[in-house]
């Protein structure tokens, strides 16, 4: 079995050829994810699951939305 590095380093074959019309940039990418333990105030976790709900979303995507914007809109 292949460990997570030797796929962190893995270079696809030359003959691959991604320059046709049919190639997607992106298609099979999942951005990675780390599982952590946080504690937030009830009504914090409340607001962000009724709005998941409404939007048919998952509430630690939302969560994670607000995180990033708000992070980008620090480092701006």
């Amino acid at each position: 079995m292949k460990k997570r590095s030797d796929w962190d380093n893995y270079e696809l074959p030359e003959e691959y050829d991604f320059s046709g019309k049919e190639a997607v940039r992106g298609r099979f990418y999942s951005p990675r994810k780390k599982s952590i333990t946080i504690r937030l105030d009830d009504d914090v976790v409340v607001y962000f699951r009724k709005l998941a709900g409404i939007k048919k979303v998952g509430y630690q995507s939302l969560i994670n939305a607000a995180l990033r914007e708000r992070m980008n809109q620090q480092t701006r």
